[in-house]
């Protein structure tokens, strides 16, 4: 989803630009101002109490925002993303958004804030309310609603700063100009979007084989919770001595260790366009584990490839796997590779609800040979980048 906040002090043109962007990108328009406005025409509860904190210049609370912002959001549950005006003013509301978009499995993309000096921003609203009226739209309140925006507002700038998604555009020139300005500023944003997949199979599925050839033919990096535990153990790290005992046995290592090698990996390649997880989540609470780290880079998943295989196959190839110098410590022994697909089965049902739930979920046929598998995970990925695109 691409998910915009539009921001600006009062007068910068957020209205003008919201109608042309919403067009443009095929959002669903927030704007708690009109929301509030029609509250108040329609003299519902909120609107009656709304109406006094307009009309001089104040914000109206945050519990009133939360009411009507939910609201709208909830009724479009489908829906390319939103383009938020006048959301959030304040830091509470920019986490009361976090959390708005979280029950939605999203984020927000960017916040893009209209810069215009005070003396401009004057002039048009003073010219605003001769012709339509508006009762905050009167010198008085003018400098109230400024100065609000100064105290209140302005400190968000920090806060999407540090998540590195707040973009100052110039908010003079023509409508067109401006609007130019906007969208190249968005359609750069799309362009650098991660493009992430979990790789997600039974033992001996050929999810290793396979990640390494999705990640090379696009453009991804490859990162194998297994792989970079087996380093730490050889290297005899600090990690490597806590996972050891585990793997020994064939069992998932404690949480905390696969987050700390995942977020220095993604650390390592910033410039990266996207990864490839694979064993990792192995449950699916390292399913929400990872979407919480991925989430620190304003990214989320993309799809996951579910690698149908049967458990006589697996067997098979694990069996075979242990006659090797690839084999794991866990093919050593019939008991410890049924244990291993034991686990997997147990833990895999909800993993893949996780993802059906969000609609990222591929089914594919993994016995064949390589090339044949490789072929019908590229088609699903084709089909993955299609439907990210259209956001």
């Amino acid at each position: 989803m691409l998910n915009i906040a539009l921001f600006g002090p009062p007068g910068a043109g957020k209205g003008t630009q919201s109608k042309l962007l919403i067009e443009k990108y095929n959002l669903t328009y927030i704007s708690t101002g009109d929301i509030l406005r029609e509250e108040i025409a329609n003299q519902t509860a909120v609107g009656i109490k709304a109406k006094s904190i307009i009309e001089r210049g104040g914000l109206v609370t945050d519990e009133m925002i939360v009411q009507i912002i939910e609201k709208r959001v909830t009724m479009s549950p489908v829906s390319n993303g939103f383009l938020f005006d006048g959301f959030p003013r304040t830091i509470v509301q920019a986490y009361i958004l976090e959390g708005l978009l979280l029950k939605l499995n999203s984020n927000l993309t960017c916040m893009l804030s209209l810069e215009v000096p005070y003396d401009i921003l004057r002039k048009r609203m003073i010219e605003r309310g001769k012709i339509s009226g508006r009762s905050d739209d009167k010198i008085e309140v003018i400098e109230n609603r400024l100065l609000e925006y100064e105290n209140k507002t302005k400190p968000l700038i920090d806060f999407y700063k540090e998540k590195t998604i707040f973009y100052p555009i110039k908010g003079t020139g023509t409508v067109e100009e401006i609007f130019d300005r906007l969208k190249n500023t968005i359609d750069s944003l799309i362009k650098q979007k991660y493009f992430n997949v979990v790789l997600l199979g039974k033992p001996g599925a050929g999810k290793g084989t396979q990640g390494h050839l999705i990640a090379r033919n696009n453009n991804l990096v490859y990162i194998s919770t297994g792989k970079l535990l087996r380093k730490e153990v050889a290297e005899n790290t600090e990690i490597g001595i806590v996972a050891k005992k585990y793997l020994d046995r064939g069992e998932l290592v404690p949480d905390e260790i696969p987050i700390k090698l995942i977020e220095r990996e993604i650390n390592n390649n910033s410039k990266a366009s996207g990864f490839v997880f694979k064993g990792f989540p192995r449950t699916v609470v390292q399913a929400y584990i990872l979407d919480g780290i991925l989430r620190r880079t304003n990214s989320r998943i993309t799809l996951m490839l579910d690698m149908k295989l049967a458990t006589s196959e697996a067997v098979k190839r694990l069996s075979d796997r242990s006659k090797t110098e690839n084999r794991r410590p866990y093919d050593i022994s019939l008991d410890l590779i049924l244990n291993r697909l034991d686990e997997y089965e147990e833990n895999a049902i909800q993993i893949v609800e996780f993802y059906k739930k969000q609609s990222l979920y591929f089914e594919i046929e993994a016995s064949g040979s390589e090339e044949l598998v490789h072929k019908r995970l590229e088609d699903a990925i084709r089909q993955a980048k299609k439907q990210s695109q259209n956001f």
